[in-house]
């Protein structure tokens, strides 16, 4: 008879996914279920329910979402279906099945107006479609589990999938000179200390049910960081800072979305590291892959 809790994971193969995949194998007190489209189509609405009685977790972790900014300016529909329908769908039967249900959010749901890191009750007014359906699945996830815990993230990069941390990495070695935006604000959150806060949340003797903001340490811009993954790189590359107006794209971006992480720390202990050593074991990983 197996008695151990049973934790689903959705978007397993994203990095995220792929990093509590290799954190999985620390907490074998666990059943871990990892899906990703070929397992657990979230599109297919009228399945998921189903899906998920078959599955029957304990804990499911929404790591699954489309996240492709630029492209959901167009792709409205596949958007809100990934970010905000399957979640209220979730966020139902997790309740119904009393199951620990976490969603992991985005700083794109705020407008980027703040002057100050924003807390959980900061209003939210999301100035693209990928933050307005991640809205609307924040906002279905608490009208349909009141005891759901939501995790709002910034700038996420990992060893796994493509983020700028390699991105740049890659363009540094291959260019003379790069141009990155200097006026966006925020902090950079490497997924596997994400993954680490999760576990934490999981293994915490009391479940806090609410709206947590979890990045690294640090506020800079998007050129600072570039910088950084410069200097950690050894990089010959000359870089200029630029406006974003310089550098137009579909989709707004927030100018500052910096996350205050107080209310994380202090209700589950999680430990939320600098930036710039989080910078550096990633691309300590980049280099032993």
């Amino acid at each position: 008879m197996n008695n151990k809790n049973k934790i689903l994971v959705t978007g397993a193969n994203g990095q995220l996914g792929s990093e509590l995949k290799v954190l999985s194998l620390q907490y074998l007190q666990f059943e871990w279920i990892f899906t990703d489209r070929e397992e657990l189509d979230l599109s297919n609405l009228e399945q998921l329910a189903i899906e998920l009685n078959n599955l029957n977790p304990q804990i499911l972790i929404n790591c699954a979402a489309h996240t492709a900014v630029d492209k959901a300016e167009n792709e409205i529909e596949l958007s809100d279906v990934l970010n905000h329908q399957c979640v209220a769908i979730m966020a139902q039967w997790t309740s119904a099945n009393n199951c620990k249900f976490i969603h992991i959010s985005t700083d794109y749901v705020f407008d980027g107006t703040a002057s100050v890191p924003l807390k959980e009750e900061a209003i939210a007014n999301p100035i693209n479609v990928y933050g307005q359906t991640k809205l609307a699945g924040e906002i279905a996830c608490i009208r349909e589990n009141t005891n759901a815990v939501i995790i709002r993230t910034s700038w996420v990069y990992s060893s796994f999938g493509a983020n700028f941390v390699k991105t740049m990495s890659r363009l540094m070695q291959e260019r003379d000179s790069l141009n990155v935006v200097n006026d966006q604000i925020g902090s950079p959150t490497y997924a596997a200390d994400l993954a680490e806060a999760i576990i934490t949340i999981i293994n915490y003797s009391k479940w806090e049910a609410g709206i947590y903001h979890f990045s690294n340490e640090g506020e800079i811009s998007w050129y600072e960081f570039a910088l950084s993954i410069q200097e950690i790189g050894g990089f010959d590359c000359v870089i200029s800072g630029i406006p974003s107006s310089a550098y137009p794209t579909p989709a707004k971006r927030p100018q500052y979305s910096l996350l205050d992480k107080s209310k994380i720390a202090t209700t589950f202990g999680v430990i939320v590291p600098n930036y710039k050593e989080s910078l550096v074991r990633c691309m300590g990983q980049l280099v032993n892959d």
